[in-house]
């Protein structure tokens, strides 16, 4: 299993510390889909979600948190587009 992306996201406070011990996660994925996908659910929970690929994969790509919606937008666009017709 080859894992070319990532997507890293703040953890929500449960309440129980005074400190969070790891205030953001990483979760690696084999495709772009599939990182989007995840993204797509945390960043919808309102948590600061960043993304990219993991090196040495080329080319190498890295999403800031200001660029999460635009990122994610551009997939659901290409969805309802559909296939074009000739």
């Amino acid at each position: 299993m080859k894992h070319t992306w990532y997507v890293t996201f703040e953890v929500p406070p449960d309440g129980t510390l005074l400190r969070r011990r790891h205030p953001r996660l990483t979760k690696t994925f084999e495709t772009e889909a599939e990182a989007k996908d995840f993204a797509r659910t945390k960043f919808n929970e309102g948590l600061v979600v960043t993304a990219g690929t993991m090196i040495p994969h080329l080319p190498r790509t890295s999403i800031p948190s200001p660029e999460i919606p635009a990122w994610l937008e551009a997939d659901e666009v290409n969805e309802s587009s559909g296939p074009t017709k000739k």
